[in-house]
């Protein structure tokens, strides 16, 4: 090791959230583990086991926004009811999604591995975009409400190692900056 690295110190990588911010995470990841549907889902996996390759998936990813606030995002089985009132592990998958918004378009990337592009469905309105996929080893379910309306028309979608890329224009461009009018106070 190299005396300058004993000196320096270790830098946290969350020094960027303040400490508001870290609680309000915190406190909705808490909300997600403490809600009863999560648990009676996770007590019907234990209790009534699992069906051979059968997946269990719940995740949090937390990045911060254009805004500079933190984002919590939830992937994984989709909650589900039975009409008994029952809390279920479902088959559906919500997949761990990215949405990037530039002056001219929309680019969304989502996480959907083991499946091929004929098995995905892709349906776009001006305000939002649904993915489902439905094969007997997966299942996926999203919708996804963007933050600007879109030309449908132009949506652009590729499928690569499990990975779905899409790019849509925006209706509304933002327009060109141009300098100001310059106002004298008088």
């Amino acid at each position: 090791m190299f005396e300058d690295d004993k000196n320096r110190k270790r830098k946290n990588p969350f020094d960027f959230i303040s400490d508001e911010e870290f609680e309000k995470i915190f406190e909705e990841m808490q909300k997600f583990f403490q809600n009863g549907s999560f648990k009676d889902m996770l007590e019907d996996m234990f209790r009534n086991g699992i069906e051979p390759n059968k997946q269990f998936i719940q995740g949090f990813r937390v990045n911060l926004g254009p805004d500079g606030k933190p984002n919590v995002q939830k992937f994984g089985n989709i909650p589900t009811i039975t009409p008994a009132g029952e809390a279920k592990i479902s088959d559906q998958q919500e997949p761990l999604t990215d949405i990037i918004e530039s002056d001219d378009n929309i680019a969304i990337t989502m996480e959907v591995p083991g499946v091929t592009k004929e098995d995905i469905k892709l349906n776009v309105a001006e305000d939002n975009l649904e993915i489902l996929v439905n094969t007997p080893q997966r299942q996926y379910h999203k919708l996804v409400d963007l933050p600007s309306n879109v030309k449908e028309k132009t949506t652009q979608a590729t499928y690569n190692n499990g990975i779905l890329d899409i790019v849509i224009e925006k209706k509304n461009k933002k327009k060109k900056d141009k300098p100001g009018y310059h106002v004298d106070i008088t």
